[in-house]
């Protein structure tokens, strides 16, 4: 069987010593990802389990973001539209059904959609869920702050024209229910119990997939190998 020629073999090694060299890289982007996925689940959690704040005013409403925010506990006062509320999918670990995103007004008459919980399908509409639809008077509401879901859910888009909703897109149930000003976030309201048991609230799943370091040794096992691959094949040019 013939050998493969000097020239061959040289470009043999500098595609392997390319491989390594992309290996490598990728392999320390992944170590970097995971030192920052660590510290933002760190920060979150810090977040989740500090005394709830004031939610960020409207001068404020610019500065919001998912990096700094999200997850913060925070409270706000104000009277419930529950003429307004939206039914958006959910799945739960109660099963699936809705979740009752309903705007709360506030002192300035800007408004804020607060996520207010879960509800069964069989209990979803108002007269199932009387007993909670809080209307006496101004209520604090305390929970989480979540970022905007534009657009829908995967492989399902938000029909507003038929008030269906697969994501809490706070943008769009806005201009949907003629609500104005709004802020451009939402609260997950937390398990303070609603009267009659529904709207279910505190079921907010913080989870962060991280799988960094699986990839990152994934990455630097091939650069192995390659690294093998181009000394052998650099061994067998100078024998």
């Amino acid at each position: 069987m013939p050998q493969p020629s000097r020239r061959a073999r040289l470009l043999l090694t500098a595609f392997l010593l390319f491989l390594l060299a992309a290996f490598l890289t990728l392999g320390t982007w992944q170590v970097q990802r995971l030192f920052w996925k660590l510290d933002l689940i760190e920060r979150v959690e810090g977040r989740i389990h500090a005394e709830p704040a004031p939610a960020p005013g409207r001068a404020e409403w610019p500065a919001v973001s998912r990096e700094k925010d999200e997850y913060r506990r925070v409270t706000a006062t104000g009277l419930f539209r529950h003429d307004k509320s939206a039914l958006v999918q959910a799945v739960t670990e109660r099963g699936a059904g809705f979740w009752v995103v309903t705007p709360l007004v506030l002192a300035d008459g800007s408004a804020v959609l607060v996520n207010r919980g879960f509800v069964p399908s069989d209990r979803s509409s108002p007269a199932a869920r009387a007993a909670g639809e809080i209307a006496a008077g101004p209520v604090m509401v305390t929970g989480l702050l979540r970022i905007s879901e534009p657009g829908g859910a995967f492989l399902r888009s938000n029909d507003p024209a038929n008030d269906r909703w697969f994501s809490r897109d706070v943008a769009a149930i806005a201009a949907a229910k003629g609500l104005g000003v709004v802020a451009p976030y939402f609260i997950d309201a937390d398990a303070t119990p609603n009267p009659g048991g529904l709207p279910v609230g505190g079921l907010t799943v913080v989870a962060f997939r991280n799988s960094h370091l699986v990839y990152a040794l994934t990455w630097y096992g091939l650069a192995a190998m390659s690294a093998a691959a181009a000394w052998h094949v650099h061994r067998r040019r100078l024998a």
